[in-house]
């Protein structure tokens, strides 16, 4: 008998506040992520251009670096051999045919083979600055794309911001309602700037990092063969 009253006085006063406030017997809307997207105003649609921007250049810069990776850890002997056997012509068409940055660079220093040391080096040297400027190219643009992002979606949420508080001019009235819906779409705009200037961000650093790869590689062999001409007899 107790439970029973106890369970029909809780029910009672559950009623007489659904009665009192209608609005606490409705569930609470449910949030979808595409829904906050759309909520997030014209801002959003230069940062989606950002993010494509971003995704598109780290797609592309991605494959190209990795296609420049590939293994080339028996070139510098078969280069070593031709050379040393005076097959120069054999050396020039592995280097034509393996098409890599670091073949290039030693394809023009064999070219300059029966020249000072100086001159091979400093060709060399021209070529791989320039194998390295097209293999970073536009990855400055993700650099630049992580500190636009979280910016613009900083002003994303100013002005929505004072779009707010121009409302609450006009009315002359505060709304606890409109103040928190306003600002919580607002602050999308910084929360979405902040996620694609992370990630871009990330991505800069990861480009960055193979092609320091790549540079450390081509010093490398370059300082070999340069080696290999002063070696005697040579």
């Amino acid at each position: 008998m107790i439970t029973l009253l106890i369970q029909d006085t809780t029910q009672a006063i559950q009623d007489t506040a659904n009665a009192i406030n209608p609005t606490l017997s409705q569930p609470a809307p449910e949030l979808h992520f595409i829904d906050l997207l759309f909520k997030g105003g014209w801002v959003m649609i230069p940062l989606a251009f950002l993010a494509f921007l971003a995704l598109v250049i780290f797609v592309e810069r991605y494959l190209t670096i990795k296609k420049s990776t590939k293994d080339e850890s028996n070139l510098m002997v078969q280069i070593r051999s031709y050379i040393q056997s005076g097959n120069l012509d054999g050396a020039s068409a592995l280097l034509r045919n393996n098409n890599s940055p670091l073949s290039r660079m030693l394809q023009k220093g064999l070219k300059r083979i029966g020249r000072p040391i100086k001159d091979i080096e400093g060709a060399i040297e021209n070529v791989g600055k320039l194998e390295v400027a097209k293999l970073e190219k536009n990855i400055s643009i993700l650099g630049i794309v992580a500190g636009i992002a979280p910016m613009l979606g900083f002003v994303g949420t100013i002005v929505g911001v004072i779009t707010i508080f121009h409302q609450v001019s006009i009315k002359g009235a505060i709304e606890i309602g409109t103040i928190s819906g306003g600002l919580y779409t607002k602050m999308i705009t910084s929360a979405t700037g902040l996620i694609i200037g992370i990630i871009a961000y990330v991505l800069y650093h990861i480009l960055n990092i193979m092609v320091e790869k790549i540079i450390l590689k081509m010093e490398t062999d370059a300082i070999d063969f340069i080696d290999l001409l002063e070696e005697p007899g040579k």
